[in-house]
Parts: C-alpha cells; sequence; structure tokens
C-alpha cells in the first residue's frame, strides 16, 4: 500500500520522531511505499487563508497553497499520524493540515442543502493515530473521554473516510518512561500495522 506517516512534532529527537521511524520502518519491512510529511520540518503554514476560508463554499476550493499536501494525502491507502497530545488536543500545526487539506472538494463535498457532507476519500483503508501524553491514561478515558480519538474516530475519518479502519496508540505519562515502556509501545506499533495487507 502507499502509505503517508504525518509527524507533528518540532523536536526532531523527541519520543513522538522515534515513535514515528519504528512505524516507517514497519512499514518499510512489510513492503508497504512510505510517504512522509513532517509538518516541522517543511514549516507548514497551519492558519487558514482568507483566500481557503472564503472559497469553503464556493463551487472550487482554493487550494493551490496545499496542492502538494492534497496529492499526497489522495494517494495515500493508509494514515499513519505520530503526535503529542497537548491539552488533550492535537497540536496547531496538526490542526492547521486537517483545516487546510481535508478541505471540501478534497476531503468531502458539502450537501445542497448544507445538511451531512459527503466523504470523498474512498481510497482510504487504514488509519492509525500514535500520540504521546503527560497525563495518566485514566484522565484521558475516564474523565475526558479520549476527545482526541473521538475526533478523529467521528468527526474526521468517519465522515470522509467511513470505510476506513482506525486504530489508536496513546502512550500515557509520556515525561517518566522507562525503556522497557517504550520497547512495549514500539512493539505495539509493529503489531498494529502488521495487521495492514
Amino acid at each position: 500500500m502507499k502509505c503517508l506517516v504525518v509527524i507533528a512534532h518540532p523536536v526532531t529527537d523527541s519520543l513522538c520522531h522515534a515513535l514515528a521511524q519504528s512505524a516507517i520502518q514497519a512499514l518499510g519491512e512489510a513492503g508497504h511505499t512510505v510517504e512522509i510529511e513532517d509538518l516541522y520540518a517543511t514549516e507548514f503554514p497551519p492558519a487558514l487563508t482568507t483566500a481557503e476560508r472564503q472559497s469553503y463554499y464556493a463551487p472550487s476550493f482554493d487550494a493551490a497553497a496545499v496542492q502538494a499536501q492534497i496529492a499526497r494525502l489522495l494517494a495515500a491507502d493508509a494514515l499513519v499520524l505520530v503526535f503529542p497530545t497537548w491539552w488533550f488536543g492535537f497540536p496547531a500545526i496538526l490542526k492547521g493540515w486537517f483545516d487546510r487539506v481535508w478541505a471540501p472538494g478534497v476531503a468531502y463535498d458539502h450537501a445542497s442543502d448544507l445538511g451531512p457532507i459527503r466523504p470523498r476519500l474512498h481510497q482510504l483503508r487504514h488509519a492509525l493515530a500514535i500520540t504521546s501524553l503527560g497525563s495518566p491514561w485514566w484522565v484521558d478515558r475516564l474523565l475526558l473521554r479520549q476527545p482526541v480519538k473521538r475526533v478523529l474516530k467521528t468527526a474526521l475519518l468517519g465522515t470522509c473516510a467511513p470505510a476506513c479502519r482506525f486504530e489508536m496508540l496513546s502512550l500515557y505519562q509520556a515525561e517518566k518512561l522507562s525503556t522497557g515502556r517504550v520497547e512495549a509501545f514500539r512493539g505495539r506499533i509493529r503489531r498494529a500495522l502488521g495487521k495492514w495487507i
């Protein structure tokens, strides 16, 4: 498969980058083609432009500034997102990638009556989100009910790529990890990606 790996962490020697490399290696070893979208390395501008926003409900979205990112998304059969969870949400640069790249005419179409949107990412078969959090698991799962996972599963993939199989791997209390816990989590990444065919 053609796999797009999107990395959203500003520090190149971070845990997230190390986990992204584990995913890239596993995908390559399985024979998949890997395209890397490192949002900080390419200095992706996250803010929706005036022209983009004004064209959201026009007959054609103004995608001129993000055409390369759109082409990579549309070519992908599978998507891996690697990012830290900050304040129980996405890093701004990743949120901006969704805002600007998952646009009308690209990821979905508006309904003529502005009712439910119609999906366009029918080619996406698999998606894996890999994230690190400073909090313990029970804060994310029990108190906040996994807001990032719900947005990805329901709002983004659920509406734009409803046939896509989604999984999320969360590494909690990431500020105080042992080598053993990191290696165990790398194993979870390899096993999750090993299911992709």
